[in-house]
């Protein structure tokens, strides 16, 4: 098997665990097994489909046994187990991906030939360093050498921790050490957590989510929040393990009890769906649901209003109460902390790095993972004196992430001297200041500060899975970023009150409808839902085609909270995209009742008119439209029409002309053809559908779409059935005459 093939069979796998179908399960594992050829695992294998066929046949004879379900949870969690260590095999013998190549290759560059040897370098650096500190000058070339040394044991202590297919119990006590270990061992404690979530990334491994678990304990926040944003994507990832290891979830939820702990991973969550790139979302708006919803009724390109009908305010209107219920429900200032809270500044500083990531410090893959230091030999001698600069400042701010720190200083190293220095010094702020900037940083709150580690951290990751050279070897992480509220760790902080609401209001706020309906469903459905709710479960509903649901919604809106006029507006609305115009009608009228004389809204109840064939009616509102807004070409073109539909041809030829002097269209052009048809006018005729054409850029089937959806009311004018095709015919011959 191919690593594609490994990867697809594995999914696969996952599917058919998911669904409970593990007699499938089994016969594609055996598959993957029979490739490997190792006995181990066929043996587990052989031991798991045995336990499972006496599971059945006890079934089957109808025997009642109270610990079946603990009994086929535990041998899910054990083929779930086999199932990762039979594809990680299977990868290190078959794939050439990045991970598996390092993971083969890295036994063969380590220095130190046990992990307490490993222990014993670092320990010594730290010993070392701290004695001679206190003369630099002296020991300047030996304090560069163990450095150095230093800086390789961190590389192979990453690789340790990243590459391992299970961690021996001398890794696992070296684990532990260093998280015991001072702060001296700062830089060493945050790498190593790196390295397990990555390893975790590639391979699910119950002991490593336990170390994971661990970290979270530590005093250091540098490595909670390391160990937290970890967790959050780890067990995103493995979110349908979950419900077989009952160890993870109760861990899960001692640690969420700690309010700290649960305000931590709320913040986390909405800083990693804050990452995703808005674009992206627009593109999708663009290219799938704007054409779902073309498709949805002709009334979308409807020709009584040539504006583009989902760019007009009464399809993207918000109702202007929302913001005030918001003020007095306590989630306005909750939800402006969470925008506060999105990466959007990282977009920019994204952005400006990402040519700034091709120096020879990045070749080393750790180098992605390292908290910014000033003592690393890559920029410390941008920092060798103690004066404050406005470059110190900068990199001890929390303006940039670490990795953008490293690529800031490599850059400014590339600097001719001269210009080093003139950062460094002509630029030096003065010293109320530097003192005034170091005095805020002090006196920030715990929880500004562990966000604002979380925060540099994500961006670390994002700029590691967007920019490393190899990035497309590893799976993205922030392809979960807006699935986190479908896992079991968004179901346990759900029960912190408020959390839900708040995470719903911050996808409504940007334009994630579809993530913000499954939660507002959900609260929907788990308490006494209000007004507010069901209108911005409709206007969700309704920005993602959803159009019946959407309907639905501001009905029963409209049931709690009766003649709220945004809410009218929107039901005639939904009634008027499907084709119920007496409905429509009905409550455009009402609207206009609640607020008389609206251009909108009257606008609408002529159209509702003209689509139930009461044209005179129709005509009546136009006109007094016409009369109260000079030269407005919306209502001309809707006098046009409807004069063309009643059979007034000289009346429709007056404002079709009247158009076609100021800003024609291309339905403008057809019409004015049309009208000269039935008038016999056809070299007229011919000329106005040229110039249909033309403007929609000679696109045929887009003319003929927009012809014959007219061609019933050509032949009531007289034209005969049979003339049809030749009047297409000729604009196809003659086309360029």
């Amino acid at each position: 098997m191919n690593a594609t093939q490994i990867d697809t069979t594995y999914k696969a796998i996952l599917r058919f665990v998911s669904a409970s179908r593990l007699k499938p399960a089994f016969d594609r594992i055996k598959i993957m097994i029979d490739d490997l050829q190792y006995g181990e695992f066929s043996d587990r294998f052989n031991e798991l489909e045995r336990n499972y066929k006496f599971l059945l046949e006890y079934y089957l004879k109808g025997v009642q046994d109270p610990e079946r379900k603990s009994v086929y949870s535990k041998l899910v969690a054990k083929l779930l187990i086999l199932l990762a260590d039979v594809r990680e095999e299977l990868m290190m013998k078959n794939s050439s991906n990045f991970e598996y190549s390092q993971k083969r290759f890295f036994p063969y560059t380590r220095k130190h030939q046990t992990v307490n040897e490993l222990f014993n370098a670092l320990q010594y650096f730290h010993k070392q360093s701290a004695l001679l500190s206190e003369n630099k000058e002296q020991y300047k070339i030996e304090l560069s050498r163990m450095r150095s040394n230093f800086e390789d044991a961190l590389d192979e202590l990453f690789g340790v921790f990243w590459l391992a297919t299970r961690y021996s119990e001398e890794e696992n006590n070296l684990y532990k050490k260093l998280l015991e270990a001072d702060d001296k061992y700062w830089v060493e404690k945050s790498l190593m957590v790196s390295a397990v979530t990555l390893n975790l990334w590639r391979k699910f491994d119950e002991q490593k989510i336990m170390l994971l678990f661990d970290s979270c304990e530590n005093d250091d926040q540098k490595v909670v929040q390391r160990a937290l944003v970890g967790l959050t994507f780890i067990l995103a990832k493995y979110n349908i393990y979950l419900p077989y290891f009952p160890s993870i979830r109760n861990r899960l939820v001692l640690l969420v009890d700690q309010n700290r702990i649960a305000e931590n991973f709320q913040n986390i969550i909405i800083q990693i769906i804050g990452t995703t790139e808005t674009e992206k979302i627009s593109r999708k708006l663009r290219e799938e649901i704007l054409p779902e919803m073309m498709k949805i009724n002709p009334l979308l390109r409807d020709k009584m209003d040539a504006e583009n009908f989902l760019n007009s305010d009464e399809w993207a209107e918000a109702n202007p109460e929302w913001q005030e219920i918001l003020d007095e429900s306590g989630l306005s200032d909750k939800l402006k902390e969470l925008s506060d809270l999105q990466l959007e500044g990282a977009d920019v500083y994204m952005s400006t790095f990402s040519m700034l990531k091709n120096f020879t410090f990045f070749s080393q893959f750790s180098h992605w993972f390292l908290p910014f230091d000033t003592e690393n030999s890559a920029v410390n001698q941008l920092f060798e004196s103690d004066e404050k600069t406005i470059l110190s400042a900068f990199v001890n701010s929390n303006v940039m992430c670490n990795s953008d720190k490293y690529s800031f200083c490599l850059s400014v190293l590339q600097m001719p001297e001269s210009q080093r220095n003139m950062l460094k010094h002509s630029f030096k702020m003065e010293s109320d200041q530097m003192d005034e900037m170091e005095e805020e940083m002090s006196i920030l709150s715990p929880e500004t500060i562990t966000k604002n580690i979380s925060k540099q951290y994500i961006q670390d990751l994002f700029r590691f899975f967007k920019l490393q050279p190899h990035k497309d070897d590893f799976e993205d992480m922030f392809s979960y970023s807006l699935t986190l509220h479908r896992t079991w760790l968004f179901d346990i902080l759900s029960s912190i009150p408020g959390f839900s609401e708040s995470v719903a209001e911050y996808y409504f706020s940007k334009g994630y409808y579809l993530q913000a309906l499954e939660l507002y469903e959900k609260i929907q459905s788990e308490s006494q839902p209000s007004a507010a709710l069901y209108q911005k479960m409709g206007y969700a509903y309704q920005q993602t085609s959803q159009l019946q649901k959407a309907l639905d919604a501001y009905l029963k809106a409209d049931m709690i909270q009766p003649d709220d006029g945004w809410t009218i507006r929107k039901i005639a609305l939904c009634y008027r995209l499907l084709g119920n115009y007496e409905k429509a009608l009905a409550f455009y009228q009402h609207a206009d009742f609640l607020k008389p004389g609206q251009y909108s809204t009257q606008i609408h109840i002529a159209q509702c008119y003209f689509e139930l064939g009461k044209f005179k009616d129709a005509l009546a509102i136009y006109y007094k439209l016409d009369a109260e807004n000079v030269d407005d070409i919306k209502v001309w073109r809707a006098i046009a029409k409807c004069n063309f539909f009643d059979g007034n041809l000289d009346k429709a030829d007056y404002y079709s002309e009247k158009i076609i002097l100021a800003e024609p269209n291309a339905y403008d052009y057809l019409l004015s053809g049309h009208i000269s048809w039935c008038r016999r006018q056809l070299s007229a005729a011919a000329d106005a559908y040229r110039k249909s054409l033309e403007m929609l850029q000679n696109k045929w089937e887009v003319f003929q779409d927009l012809f014959n959806e007219d061609k019933d009311r050509l032949i009531s004018f007289g034209i005969r059935e049979e003339e049809l095709p030749l009047m297409m015919d000729a604009l196809l011959y003659f086309e360029n005459e």
